[in-house]
């Protein structure tokens, strides 16, 4: 599974004296493909998460198209471009996600619920919060977690759809040395395994895992040398 971005880009107003415009993200062509890990790295507000919003189809871009397997996300309706991202894209967002009603098993759980399916089997579920060490905890809820397992949790739900395209957004941020090794070894494991794997991330370390590693500065987007 393949997703290109063409001449993608995102302009917002701005308010005050002489409104005028401002690109988050420049006019950018990317292309996530099978097997690989591409990695973009680059200061808060320079477009990363912008950008990743974009691809993933939670956000509509100003100019350009996102092509999944050639088809247009967003010339399709919202209700279709949902059931589309649920099935065929795993997002891991940045920040603290989780339905805290629901214990960690049945957050992991959720997205295979979804649109009328049968949910996965609780064994493949625990089987990913093991790929991410809370297995333990898959009987507590989510105010019971740290940031890190939190920020785990996510992964694993992100997983759960066995996806063709997973998009990380600052996936290591709460957690120590170790689980952040375990988390960008799960992602290279992703990629070998055929996924098309963008990782947006502030880990230096992570260029070791990557194979084409880009940074974005004021929404431009520059392949690494």
């Amino acid at each position: 599974m393949e997703l290109t971005a063409t001449n993608l880009s995102r302009r917002y107003l701005r308010q005050g004296k002489g409104k005028n415009f401002f690109f988050a993200v420049q006019k950018t062509d990317l292309t996530l493909e099978p097997g690989k890990l591409i990695q973009i790295s680059g200061r808060s507000g320079s477009g990363k998460s912008t950008l990743l919003n974009m691809l993933a189809g939670l956000l509509e871009p100003t100019t350009g198209q996102v092509l999944l397997d050639g088809q247009d996300m967003y010339a399709l309706s919202d209700g279709a471009r949902s059931e589309l991202r649920n099935r065929c894209i795993g997002v891991i967002p940045q920040g603290q996600t989780g339905l805290h009603s629901l214990t960690v098993l049945e957050n992991v759980k959720l997205p295979s619920q979804m649109y009328g399916r049968e949910p996965c089997t609780d064994e493949f579920a625990e089987a990913l919060l093991d790929q991410v060490g809370i297995a333990e905890l898959k009987d507590v809820y989510p105010n019971e977690l740290s940031g890190g397992e939190m920020r785990r949790l996510a992964i694993a739900r992100a997983l759960v759809m066995t996806p063709g395209i997973l998009l990380a957004d600052e996936p290591t941020g709460d957690l120590d040395d170790e689980n952040t090794q375990t988390v960008l070894k799960l992602l290279r494991a992703s990629a070998e395994s055929g996924k098309a794997v963008l990782l947006v991330t502030h880990e230096k370390e992570a260029a070791a895992y990557a194979d084409r590693v880009y940074t974005m500065r004021e929404g431009v987007l520059t392949l690494e040398a």
